[in-house]
């Protein structure tokens, strides 16, 4: 199984990639990992134009057999919230045009199980995400260590 893991922004988005089976060790195998960002000023629909583009062309190239997005939390900005969901949905819309199993995770539930705590820090995530891999290092930026550790959560509950 391969799965694509993003955590979305529209200022960044991390994402992983991960396989499991075909002699991946343990919890599977990173395939790529990374951060989509944007222009600062960019105008809203630009960016969600890219990263639709740029999370397309991640499908295409690794052909996940699943998405694996976390879901928007309840920011006190109500239009940090609302644009976080206009990122979710051309993420959701990429995934749905390529057919991919979609499944959409909290970010509590992603600490919770991939750290054991559903309120760990960015730094925690990355180091546990390392652990499991078994990497030399988390990865970086911390975007990209989330995007992992929401594929590594859709494995853990698949």
């Amino acid at each position: 199984m391969r799965v694509l893991g993003v955590d979305p922004g529209t200022r960044a988005t991390g994402y992983g990639v991960i396989e499991t089976g075909n002699g991946a060790p343990g919890m599977g195998r990173l395939i790529e990992c990374g951060v989509i960002t944007f222009a600062r000023h960019s105008p809203l629909p630009r960016r969600l134009h890219q990263l639709h583009v740029q999370i397309a062309d991640l499908i295409a190239r690794h052909r996940p057999s699943a998405l694996a997005l976390e879901n928007a939390f309840y920011h006190k900005n109500v239009q940090t919230t609302l644009v976080l969901g206009h990122a979710r949905g051309v993420i959701l819309l990429a995934a749905e045009e390529a057919g991919l199993a979609i499944a959409q995770y909290p970010p509590a539930t992603v600490k919770k199980t991939v750290v054991g705590a559903g309120g760990a820090p960015k730094a925690q995530v990355g180091a546990v995400v390392a652990r499991l891999l078994k990497l030399r290092q988390a990865p970086a930026p911390a975007d990209a260590a989330d995007g992992v550790a929401v594929a590594l959560t859709h494995i853990l509950r698949a």
